[in-house]
């Protein structure tokens, strides 16, 4: 069954343009200068929090996501353009994770929020860039470098105003269709919700919230039983709930203990979750059972609030989501509370900073060396660059490697680690026969 709340894409960043080898050719200049331009950056695959979108129905429909390759670098110093960063629209609320370790590496709350998830391939050098005192006609250029690739996994936490929760057949849907102009699917039996609906409620043509119909409850949700975390996660992100309870009993089951064993299944899976607001809907007023049931749920409440033991904010509503009776007083008095909330939500952000655009941060460390039997492998983004950029066939190239590789330290790094003429070092996917003086690729 497709899960528009979690999808596994795997994003890739353009490679950076090549280097350009190229010589002045003029009438009067027989020996003109290296003139090779610079290639483009390839472009970067960048998710972006969108306040349009509520699902990744769009992302398993299209998971690989690649972003163009940088534009090669051109003679008489033209440099190659840089190519466009790929942006992927996913929703607001969305978690997003390396798919092969779990690790998170962002959690986009709002709109506009921006993470880069695989950088651009630099773009390779021209030969102009190499040109010295002693190297006046290098026939050497770079080649631009592959861009970053991974597979990450994206879940979506709804970011609803308020949360409607309550055991199957509460009538969370039904209430939900009557409020507002979402119209979930509604049937008699338990589980009919199978996905959060959202619905906009307008309290009037200026005002109005997001409610959220979570998908219903069963005890042993916190460890995964029915649809458990799949219903818990969509409540985490709510600022307040309204907890429907089935005053008829038409399931055969007790409104006291579905009242009390949601509440518990919801401490158990988080215990912010039991500090929000809840407004108590006692629902099904249109039906007998509910009017013989209404004296002793309501005595049970009262005795509640007596102890201290309901949490602030809570206040007990009768309704009937089919008739509408005592529906409007009910959403009324929760956007009132919901003001409150967002009045205190707002003094909050105030002192807080802009959150920075994120990235997957790169290891600090230049390079790692793993020995082996007569072999080194080297492993660090570093080394790694300098040889996916070099190219193999062209020996002044493999000769500026050796430079770089010196420069960074690698040389003196392995030589220190004991290794000997003719053992085998290895960068990425290229194999090369050790010596101090130089590199053989053979």
């Amino acid at each position: 069954m497709m899960k528009i709340d979690t999808a596994k894409i795997h994003v890739k960043g353009g490679r950076g343009g090549n280097g350009c080898i190229s010589f002045r050719r003029e009438k009067y200049v027989p020996r003109g200068g290296p003139n090779g331009g610079d290639g483009g950056r390839g472009g970067s695959v960048i998710l972006e929090a969108t306040a349009g979108m509520s699902t990744l129905i769009d992302l398993w429909h299209n998971p690989h996501q690649t972003a163009e390759n940088g534009q090669h670098g051109m003679g008489k110093l033209r440099h190659g353009k840089d190519a466009p960063d790929r942006i992927v629209k996913v929703p607001a609320g969305t978690l997003i994770r390396l798919a092969e370790t779990g690790e998170m590496i962002a959690d986009v709350k709002q709109p506009g929020q921006r993470v880069l998830v695989a950088r651009g391939g630099l773009g390779g050098k021209g030969n102009a860039r190499f040109k010295s005192s002693t190297f006046q006609a290098p026939r050497v250029a770079e080649k631009g470098e592959p861009g970053e690739e991974r597979t990450i996994e994206l879940e979506v936490k709804l970011i609803a105003d308020i949360g409607l929760v309550g055991y199957p057949n509460a009538g969370k849907s039904t209430l939900l269709a009557r409020t507002s102009a979402a119209k979930p699917k509604i049937a008699s039996y338990p589980f009919t919700t199978l996905a959060p609906n959202l619905g906009v409620v307008r309290i009037d043509p200026e005002h109005n919230f997001v409610l959220a119909d979570i998908p219903g409850l069963i005890e042993g949700a916190h460890e995964g039983a029915g649809l458990g975390h799949d219903f818990l996660r969509h409540i985490e992100r709510t600022k307040m709930l309204i907890h429907v309870i089935d005053a008829a009993a038409v399931d055969g089951r007790d409104p006291i203990s579905d009242y009390e064993q949601l509440n518990k299944e919801l401490e158990s899976y988080n215990p912010r979750l039991i500090r929000l607001p809840q407004l108590i809907a006692i629902n099904k007023m249109d039906l007998p059972d509910a009017q013989t049931n209404l004296p002793r749920i309501k005595d049970y409440f009262s005795k509640l609030r007596e102890s201290k033991a309901h949490r602030a904010g809570d206040r007990v509503f009768s309704i009937s989501a089919v008739t509408g009776e005592g529906v409007d007083r009910l959403i009324r008095a929760a956007y009132q509370l919901l003001q409150r909330i967002n009045q205190r939500i707002h003094e909050r952000q105030e002192t807080e900073l802009d959150q920075p655009t994120f990235h997957i941060p790169k290891s600090q460390e230049r390079f790692e060396l793993i020995r082996g039997t007569n072999r080194f492998v080297v492993r660090g983004e570093e080394p790694r660059r300098a040889v996916l950029m070099t190219d193999m066939e062209n020996d002044q190239a493999i000769v500026l490697l050796h430079r770089k590789l010196q420069r960074m330290g690698l040389i003196n790094a392995l030589t220190k680690a004991g290794i000997k003429e003719g053992d085998t070092v290895q960068i990425d996917e290229f194999e090369f026969t050790f010596s101090p003086d130089g590199i053989d690729t053979n």
